[in-house]
């Protein structure tokens, strides 16, 4: 079945105000990110493979802004080890919901534990993989570090988490051609000039992205023994963190 095709940014005299992970979001987000975000697709499939591989008997995965539960799933397709748990967080109830349905139509049996809470105040704990795809960026910059902290203090040793962010450049001219070449990917994928410029216009003070940089030394602050990018495509990376 073809998910409803995005076009919320489509209609100039709509007013959609701030970019929110609403029931409208939520319809067509199997869409959205396939169109917005270059390299979605395999950034999921190896968070999979690497829950494979760094998960431990008896733990807990966590998919920390799981949204319609992509990574969950992936993770738990992959996991062999025993009586481990993937808990899978999101602030947005109509996200939730879907993925409930999702997770319910899936045959393996890693216990999934669905929690609508805001990231912050999670607890993580006896975990052996973290995945954060495309969270961090939604939560003010002022409590990123605790966050980081908390999932570094939550792991097991030998445990990893996996952060994958929109991002910035240090230099202007390659900030600014990275961001080209998103909006020329966004416009090979169907979307307008138009579209591109709303949802833009509508993330700007939602979306916060930072440098690899930026997010190397907050790992590196947390505790994490070593961390480098595994993935990038344009201004979208992911990187590996290794306690």
């Amino acid at each position: 079945m073809t998910p409803p095709r995005d076009a919320i940014y489509a209609d100039p005299l709509s007013d959609t105000g701030l970019f929110t992970f609403d029931d409208s979001v939520a319809r067509v987000f199997p869409d959205m990110i396939k169109r917005s975000v270059p390299g979605y697709s395999t950034i999921v499939s190896m968070t999979g493979l690497l829950a494979g591989r760094y998960a431990t008997a008896g733990s807990n995965l966590y998919d920390l802004g799981c949204s319609l539960g992509a990574s969950t799933l992936a993770m738990r397709q992959n996991i062999s080890q025993q009586d481990c748990r993937i808990v899978a967080v999101d602030n947005s109830a109509s996200m939730l919901e879907r993925c409930q349905n999702i997770i319910d139509t899936d045959t393996h049996d890693t216990p999934v534990s669905l929690t609508c809470a805001d990231l912050q105040d999670v607890s993580i704990e006896d975990a052996s993989v973290v995945v954060l795809n495309f969270t961090l960026q939604f939560i003010p910059r002022e409590l990123r570090d605790s966050v980081i902290c908390r999932i570094c203090q939550g792991l097991r040793p030998g445990g990893i988490m996996v952060l994958s962010e929109k991002v910035t450049f240090e230099d202007p001219h390659l900030d600014a051609l990275n961001i080209d070449l998103h909006h020329q990917f966004k416009r090979s994928n169907g979307y307008s000039d138009l579209e591109i410029s709303r949802k833009r216009s509508a993330l700007e003070n939602v979306l916060l992205p930072e440098t690899l940089s930026q997010h190397k030394q907050r790992i590196g602050r947390a505790g994490f023994s070593s961390c480098d990018v595994w993935f990038q495509c344009f201004n979208f990376a992911s990187l590996i963190a290794l306690k």
